[in-house]
């Protein structure tokens, strides 16, 4: 938590889904991080230890969201992780999300309904 409210960190690599994301959940009162690849995505982390994190599957190359989920694993991370990807539904079909170390995974694009039931449902 920062200043009483809830801090959200969105890693993907599209300016517009993390503005998107931001806004709405900035509206509702939640502190949103972004960042733009894993890499920094991890930094953001450390620096600011979430209590939420929506991942982008495939960003600047081919599963670094997977790749991510499994280095903040390493570092003993317990907040509640999304998984965002285009193939979501299919991919929740296809994939056990607990098999990934996720909590669950999101279809893009994502609604701001879905978007704010969700983060609630997991962070009262």
């Amino acid at each position: 938590m920062q200043d009483g409210k809830h801090v959200i960190l969105v890693v993907d690599d599209d300016p517009d889904v993390r503005d998107v994301i931001g806004l709405v959940l900035a509206k509702h009162g939640y502190v949103v991080v972004g960042a733009e690849n894993a890499r920094q995505g991890l930094q953001r982390f450390r620096e600011t230890n979430p209590d939420l994190i929506i991942i982008d599957l495939m960003m600047e190359e081919v599963d670094s969201g997977t790749h991510l989920v499994r280095e903040l694993q390493a570092l003993g991370n317990e907040a509640p992780v999304y998984l965002l990807s285009s193939v979501g539904d299919g991919l929740s079909m296809t994939v056990n999300h607990s098999d990934l170390g996720v909590t669950g995974i999101l279809q893009k694009p994502l609604l701001p309904s879905t978007l704010l039931s969700l983060v609630r449902a997991k962070l009262t």
